[in-house]
């Protein structure tokens, strides 16, 4: 004997279809696309991924996906199916790349969904290991009399050292000649090896350089002294007023993607961020793990929102930005 089955019945069946497969999700693995070379960044995200594991009960794969400026990974992740499988963490760079690209093929406030904030990094002004400077007041006085002959590396435009590098550029009121990088490893290994001068990075990538002795360290971005490096100055206390940075890091998914595995992965995110191994692992390279309150899609967004705005003032004045 044949069922037969109304039409309402089998709308009824294709509806629920697609919500069995977002209450199973994750059912595979999935892959965060880091926009950078191994490390800020990378460092962020592989620890987060790890945590996020826990709760999703699937492996989070973590891909580089260097390109200048940062902006591969984001394309591909705003261009990629909105089920919940691809993600990507980026930093400042969400809210900088609107001021400093004429043509972006994404865009930020509107081609994704938002699932979270994680941590706030400082930033430290260090130098090779032979500059001649012996504090910040000094080295700034070198760097203005010297300005033809200062190299100030980079890790490419958008990258968290150039945006710190422009800030301190403004601040002493001095134009420097940048060097950009391909990522923060091959900058920073330049820097060591004494290739170029100074650079602006984030404390994720500097602390272990700045307490085996192979970078100078000159002043932290933060209001207080950071206790992994507590004979370093902030800048304001050293004679830089009022120069505070901290990088933020956020994940996001594909615009579309489905409420319910935003919800899944907010949820994986909030029980990550309150691991005891994560929150110590930031905790030593000098990066602050976002507030409850901050951990929303909502507010994630509407830092970004803020960020755009502040940037794009800094970014258009200083008339630096790629084709």
């Amino acid at each position: 004997m044949k069922r037969r089955f109304s039409l309402a019945a089998l709308l009824a069946l294709a509806c629920l279809a697609p919500l069995a497969v977002q209450a199973a999700y994750p059912e595979r693995s999935i892959t965060m696309l880091v926009p950078f070379a191994p490390g800020p960044t990378d460092t962020v995200g592989r620890a987060i991924a790890a945590a996020m594991e826990k709760t999703l009960g699937q492996p989070i794969v973590v891909e580089n996906k260097p390109s200048a400026g940062g902006i591969l990974a984001p394309s591909e992740v705003a261009r990629a199916t909105p089920d919940g499988y691809k993600i990507l963490i980026h930093h400042i760079g969400m809210a900088t790349t609107p001021a400093l690209y004429r043509k972006l093929a994404f865009n930020p406030l509107n081609d994704f969904e938002y699932i979270g904030l994680i941590n706030s990094v400082p930033m430290t002004i260090i130098a090779r290991p032979n500059f001649p400077a012996k504090n910040l007041s000094e080295m700034v006085n070198y760097v203005k009399a010297n300005s033809q002959k200062i190299n100030l590396a980079h890790a490419g435009l958008g990258a968290a050292s150039h945006l710190c590098g422009l800030m301190f550029q403004a601040a002493i009121n001095t134009p420097l000649t940048t060097v950009p990088y391909k990522g923060t490893g091959p900058a920073l290994t330049d820097l060591m090896g004494g290739q170029t001068d100074i650079m602006c990075d984030q404390t994720t990538n500097t602390i272990p350089q700045i307490i085996g002795g192979k970078v100078k360290a000159y002043a932290t971005t933060t209001e207080q002294r950071l206790p992994q490096i507590k004979d370093v100055p902030t800048a304001n206390e050293a004679g830089l007023k009022g120069f505070e940075l901290g990088i933020w890091h956020g994940l996001y998914a594909p615009k579309g993607t489905p409420p319910e595995i935003v919800a899944k992965l907010n949820a994986a995110l909030k029980a990550g961020l309150k691991d005891e191994g994560f929150r110590k692992r930031m905790a030593d390279l000098g990066s602050t793990v976002y507030p409850e309150a901050m951990q929303s899609p909502a507010a994630h967004k509407k830092l970004v929102e803020a960020e755009t705005e502040k940037w794009g003032k800094l970014i258009r004045a200083k008339g630096e930005f790629a084709d």
